[in-house]
């Protein structure tokens, strides 16, 4: 699945966490199924990310993406689609479980040959291209770009967009410059670009990109930051996910 990645670690900034469960205020993210847990950079794309009114959410894993997307437009419809079974099921689950049932929609579809017209992509794609593949089918499928490469993700976005439509991911550093290239070559612009660090002091560790069909006069960029201090949530983050965190 390769959206699952929208967990590389949980971290101390969450509200409510248990073993198979993430509480936000209106909704509950169910994860035992998924082979990726809840974490920082679903949420962060989550609550950052352009939307419209028909939104896609590439590689939905638990809908963590798609509840976040459908709370922050109430107006929009949200496509969340993933091609592991298991991840569907559990995603439907929490959708069902959402006061967002009605305008949330979770299929298993491979983005590959995937029809419709959307106004806002969302994605927060496989990142390990040249790293060692692990031995987990499912978490493999999720961390690697073995199921959607960054060309596959913009060239299904070029065909799926409408004309004003925006994609919006969430990268690691390593991989920003491979991102924007590949965009480029689909015919995107760059719209919005910014870094974000775990605290002041450290360095980019991811970036937060939208695209669009059409170049814009002034992008969109800066750095966040999500811990002033340790357990110590910045003023960027935290007006960023205050409609969602707990505490």
């Amino acid at each position: 699945m390769y959206s699952l990645i929208i967990n590389k670690k949980c971290i101390s900034l969450w509200p409510i966490m248990a073993n198979e469960y993430f509480k936000f205020k209106q909704f509950t993210i169910w994860q035992s199924d998924c082979a990726m847990k809840v974490g920082t950079d679903g949420t962060l794309l989550g609550a950052w990310a352009e939307g419209g009114q028909k939104i896609l959410d590439i590689g939905t894993g638990t809908g963590l993406i798609a509840l976040m997307m459908a709370q922050r437009f109430p107006e929009s419809y949200i496509t969340g689609i993933d091609i592991d079974p298991a991840a569907v099921s559990q995603a439907r689950i929490n959708v069902a479980h959402s006061p967002f049932a009605d305008h949330v929609e979770i299929l298993e579809a491979d983005a590959h040959d995937f029809n419709g017209t959307f106004d806002a992509i969302v994605s927060n794609p496989p990142f390990f291209a040249d790293s060692l593949i692990s031995p987990d089918s499912r978490r493999s499928i999720a961390r690697h770009s073995l199921s959607l490469t960054y060309k596959a993700l913009f060239e299904t976005a070029r065909r799926l967009l409408t004309e004003q439509g925006i994609i919006s991911v969430v990268v690691p550093f390593d991989y920003v410059q491979k991102v924007k290239s590949e965009a480029a070559l689909s015919g995107f612009f760059l719209h919005r670009d910014w870094a974000v660090k775990t605290t002041p002091h450290k360095n980019i560790r991811r970036f937060l990109l939208s695209f669009g069909l059409h170049s814009v006069r002034h992008i969109d960029a800066g750095v966040g930051v999500l811990e002033e201090s340790p357990g110590q949530r910045s003023d960027w983050y935290r007006q960023l996910t205050e409609a969602f965190y707990i505490k």
